[in-house]
């Protein structure tokens, strides 16, 4: 695959927390330089980066981030903020103590109370592939597909283990024909990107991309 191709698959990613104003602007402006499906970062820099940069930026956030159990409550109000300041995209974690404890009605109808906030815009449900159990995996599968999501979404990145192929084989095994599928944690090679995606996931969330594939990239557009 070309460097562009992969790129335009990639949430290009800032959401530790010591990231300050002056580096997501860097990541906005690699985002639009390089192609980039969105740029993911926390919800209090949406509305600073919409404003700045408009429509040459597809500004993604998270909610209830990273552990997913805060209350549903919660989380939509954090979406409604989030939407209104002019988030594209939402990736939500789902309650994982929810799931575990087999209440899988609960996880369900939590996203999609958000995906009918949401409406045409972009719902990403994180599900910590690393604290389930493969029943567990094939459920979150069940959750997500039957409430509706945009897409099914292996990791926050902040858990002890991130994407695995076998998770996306999984995954596409068991999810709605409607649902796509990202992978985010611990991609940090131009042929760990191009084997996700050729496993059938739509979406990568990566912070290393653009560094990874920029120099590629350039040489692209000389050509």
């Amino acid at each position: 695959m070309k460097a562009k191709d992969i790129l335009s698959h990639v949430d290009h990613t800032l959401l530790k927390q010591t990231a300050t104003w002056a580096q997501m602007q860097r990541v906005a402006e690699e985002a639009i330089r390089y192609g980039t499906a969105t740029v993911m970062v926390p919800s209090c820099y949406v509305a600073r980066l919409a404003r700045i940069y408009g429509a040459r930026l597809k500004v993604a956030t998270v909610v209830g981030f990273p552990n997913g159990n805060a209350s549903t409550a919660a989380k939509l109000a954090e979406t409604a903020q989030a939407l209104a300041d002019g988030a594209a995209e939402i990736d939500m974690v789902i309650n994982i103590g929810m799931l575990k404890a087999g209440d899988e009605k609960y996880v369900t109808d939590e996203i999609r109370a958000l995906k009918a906030l949401c409406g045409e815009r972009v719902l990403k449900v994180i599900v910590e592939t690393c604290f389930l159990t493969r029943e567990e995996k094939i459920a979150a599968c069940r959750a997500v597909t039957e409430g509706g999501a945009d897409y099914i979404k292996t990791s926050t990145g902040f858990g002890p283990q991130g994407a695995t192929l076998e998770d996306i084989a999984l995954f596409r095994a068991h999810i709605g024909a409607g649902v796509k599928m990202k992978a985010a944690g611990g991609i940090h090679t131009r042929a760990e990107m191009e084997a996700f995606l050729a496993a059938g996931c739509d979406r990568l969330g990566a912070s290393s991309a653009v560094a990874v594939l920029k120099d590629a990239w350039e040489e692209e557009q000389e050509k």
